[in-house]
């Protein structure tokens, strides 16, 4: 039974089931991510965005699903990684995603650069939040009498500096690129395409792969024109 797993783990139709199921892990990430980010858009001085946060760093379940998700992105991109690899030496023959030939966009066809892009973009996010409010020396506000930490400080300063949000935004684009073909495929891979809900399907999945990058964007330029 082991050796029948691990078998199918390591073959081609595996790797392609744990690519689609840690997709779909990391779609649901964004919109709890996308939720809480959103609080920095109220006119409150970061009280709202700092009380999520908050919670989000000190409750045990949030943090144990937080580290199990930094798991699925590392093994989501090496999977990609890999898959792309594959699939330029197969070049000419059946490609990762069940697609129709005319569904073979740019986005199809450079998944693992749009994952690498987004990765990148990860790591430099991490350090300059993950790390700073583990590592850092982040201002303390008091909340009802509660000291909780500024997390909404280090955000507007990072927020402050152009660089940074261009990189935001573009890297933005990169996953928007990425959801337009990931999502889809996701379901397909997984067999839960059905002639019935294939249009409900290709209309959520384009519609979440404009509208949710689109949100995370708007955020860092909102804050940075003080809009």
């Amino acid at each position: 039974m082991n050796n029948w797993f691990s078998r199918f783990l390591t073959s081609s139709l595996g790797k392609k089931l744990l690519m689609a199921l840690t997709g779909l892990f990391l779609i649901l990430f964004l919109v709890v991510h996308l939720s809480g980010n959103l609080q920095l858009l109220k006119n409150d001085g970061g009280r709202s965005f700092n009380i999520y946060a908050e919670f989000m760093s000190t409750n045990i379940l949030i943090q144990t699903i937080s580290k199990l998700n930094f798991t699925f992105i590392l093994l989501h991109v090496l999977l990609s990684l890999y898959l792309t690899i594959q699939n330029r030496r197969a070049r000419g023959s059946e490609r990762y995603a069940v697609t129709s030939g005319k569904s073979s966009i740019w986005a199809s066809r450079n998944m693992g650069v749009l994952g690498t892009l987004v990765l990148i973009f990860i790591v430099v996010h991490l350090r300059h939040f993950y790390g700073e409010m583990h590592f850092g020396s982040v201002p303390t506000v008091n909340y009802d009498g509660k000291e909780v930490r500024d997390l909404a400080s280090v955000v507007d300063y990072w927020f402050s500096k152009d660089w940074y949000v261009a990189l935001y935004v573009f890297s933005m684009g990169a996953l928007g690129f990425h959801l337009w073909h990931g999502f889809v495929s996701a379901f397909q891979t997984l067999g839960l395409n059905h002639p019935k809900y294939n249009g409900l399907i290709f209309f959520v999945g384009k519609t979440f792969s404009v509208v949710v990058p689109a949100l995370f964007a708007w955020i860092p330029i909102a804050m940075y024109f003080n809009i």
